[in-house]
């Protein structure tokens, strides 16, 4: 055994490497503050909120704002919305992806290249927001459901990620063997493709579902039945319009100011709506990194 064999750096890689580490730490902190000032914020007293004393932790613990946030009946529709529009959307994003994206990923798929140019054409080339609303108009999606789902139910970005992944992970000799042994061509997607392309699917279907959590134009433009508004509209009214339903109000202690309870429930209403895409990102993180390096290199 040779002892001291280790490869000594030199002062530069060391220099380095500390920047690294500390530039790292500046972006963490960047992004950290904001997350646990709304955080502490949504569980402290309105005085507190409202004078300025919230920076790290909460001060004078209280629950009032995520009471009063689920007291209104409205919030509870805007989330089921929202996981309506997510689940049922995000389905069908994926659904209709790989169904394109492994077709261009086959060498015998005659004038695939064809179809690939009209794909990039249509991320250069945008007709407007009018003839969008003309096409979804005509369409009969007005205030309906499908308005949130139909009109975005494929992106192209997400399809040339796909088909990468799919030429790079799945190579034609497995389907020539597949195909000798007499398995069918949905066999084979089904019983081979699909077990194969977890990492893509977990990618695409991150990508999808934070996007349909996050949309609210096509809902300010489309929707017009509060029955069917998102839980991000309701975000809006609350953070930019600055209203509070009343029945908000109710039942809270009525000593705290309402431009302070106001305040609360803007800080609780973004950690609920938040939450569901900061439980779901770490069990994922890993595959969106790959899926997105693949793209990267490979598209």
């Amino acid at each position: 055994m040779f002892k001291g064999t280790a490869i000594r750096e030199s002062k530069g890689d060391r220099l380095f490497v500390a920047f690294v580490y500390l530039f790292l730490t500046l972006i963490l902190v960047i992004v950290a503050v904001p997350l646990i000032y709304i955080l502490s914020s949504s569980v402290s007293s309105p005085q507190a909120v409202t004078s300025g004393k919230v920076w790290l932790f909460p001060v004078d613990f209280t629950l009032d704002g995520y009471k009063a946030v689920f007291r209104n009946p409205q919030i509870g529709v805007g989330y089921m919305n929202s996981l309506f529009y997510t689940v049922v959307g995000t389905v069908v994003n994926v659904a209709l992806t790989i169904m394109l994206g492994y077709p261009l990923a086959k060498k015998t798929l005659y004038g695939r290249s064809f179809f690939m140019v009209l794909l990039v054409i249509t991320m250069m080339f945008d007709g407007g927001l009018i003839p969008y609303y003309l096409v979804v108009k005509d369409l009969h999606l007005l205030d309906t459901r499908w308005a949130m789902i139909l009109p975005g139910a494929m992106g192209v970005f997400q399809v040339i990620v796909a088909r990468t992944f799919f030429q790079t992970t799945i190579p034609d000799e497995l389907s020539e063997a597949a195909e000798l042994d007499g398995c069918s061509d949905l066999r084979f997607i089904f019983s081979i493709v699909l077990p194969l392309s977890k990492p893509i699917i977990a990618v695409m279907t991150l990508m999808y579902a934070v996007g349909h959590w996050n949309a609210y134009f096509d809902a300010l433009i489309f929707l017009r039945s509060p029955d069917l508004f998102p839980l991000q509209i309701i975000l809006r009214n609350i953070l930019i319009l600055n209203t509070v339903d009343a029945s908000m109000m109710a039942n809270v202690n009525q000593m705290q100011a309402q431009q302070g309870l106001k305040d609360l429930i803007k800080y609780s209403l973004i950690v609920v709506a938040s939450a569901p895409v900061l439980i779901i990102y770490p069990f994922v993180q890993k595959h969106f990194v790959k899926g997105v390096m693949i793209g990267s290199l490979k598209g």
